[in-house]
């Protein structure tokens, strides 16, 4: 009777599993999301750690008020004569300095969640490979967004005018997110090659204080030495701050806006595919 019994459960197994594989063989699978859709869900994701964790807003708020004050109140006499004066031309360099900077934070994100483990769930994922790259970077535009405004606030409140109004400013902020968005793929590749967040943040650190601070963000490099001057005119922060800086004086600086697209797609061109290539491998 158990030996009937025992063949009949098996039958209808055979039968259950038949049937189940004839289901999933006839029924059409969901498409698969496109490119935008999984970049999105990815910078999604990215605001949603924000929302659980906002200490992260730290760097784009108290930092750049910090540094605001600090130049502004330190140096505008000597370098300006008044500090009313000096914000005029500092704050949209400092502005620069401090989105440049938070972009770093890119790569530790990226190196984290490798730690984790994390990386290893999306790399098995049917979607477009460059997507959780390109969704951590739409996360941090935000960020970016935010300190701009947080710096804009603060500055109108110690005396800046811009003068290129409302659209000068909003022209302004958005070539600042579009190089920092080009800039922060050399973030992710350091966050893929390196071991540590530790060691992400400290070769970060290495190359973001020397570009940021040999441009012309505090002052106008014609007080420099002529060799200095050749890096510094040649910089990419110089061409960036001189752009954002005209752009929201209400003026047209159509040679550096050029140099500044130029150099977001060149970041772009060069980082990217090594980003990538280096995402594929890990």
């Amino acid at each position: 009777m158990s030996t009937a019994t025992s063949i009949e459960s098996k039958e209808l197994a055979a039968v259950s599993t038949e049937s189940l594989a004839a289901l999933l063989v006839t029924k059409e699978r969901p498409p698969r999301p496109s490119a935008l859709s999984t970049s999105l869900t990815f910078g999604w994701r990215a605001i949603l750690k924000i929302k659980h964790v906002p200490e992260q807003l730290f760097d784009v708020t108290a930092f750049p008020i910090m540094n605001l004050l600090m130049f502004t109140y330190l140096f505008g006499g000597a370098l300006a004569g008044s500090p009313s004066d000096y914000i005029q031309f500092v704050l949209p360099g400092i502005l620069v300095m401090s989105v440049v900077m938070i972009t770093m934070y890119t790569g530790i994100s990226v190196n984290v969640d490798i730690e984790k483990g994390v990386f290893d769930r999306f790399r098995s994922l049917p979607i477009w490979r460059p997507s959780a790259m390109v969704g951590y970077l739409l996360g941090d535009a935000l960020r970016y967004s935010i300190a701009s405004v947080v710096m804009l606030a603060v500055g109108l409140l110690l005396g800046y005018r811009p003068d290129g109004g409302f659209g000068g400013v909003v022209a302004g902020i958005a070539l600042l997110l579009v190089f920092s968005f080009a800039f922060s793929w050399i973030w992710t590749m350091f966050g893929l090659m390196l071991r540590t967040e530790k060691s992400v943040m400290s070769v970060s650190m290495m190359v973001i204080f020397p570009l940021t601070f040999l441009s012309n963000v505090f002052v106008d490099p014609k007080t420099m030495p002529g060799w200095l001057q050749v890096f510094v005119n040649n910089s990419p922060i110089t061409h960036l701050a001189s752009a954002v800086r005209g752009l929201m004086a209400g003026e047209w600086p159509g040679v550096e806006i050029a140099w500044t697209l130029g150099w977001a797609g060149l970041l772009l061109l060069v980082f990217g595919p090594v980003t990538m290539r280096l995402y594929n491998r890990k």
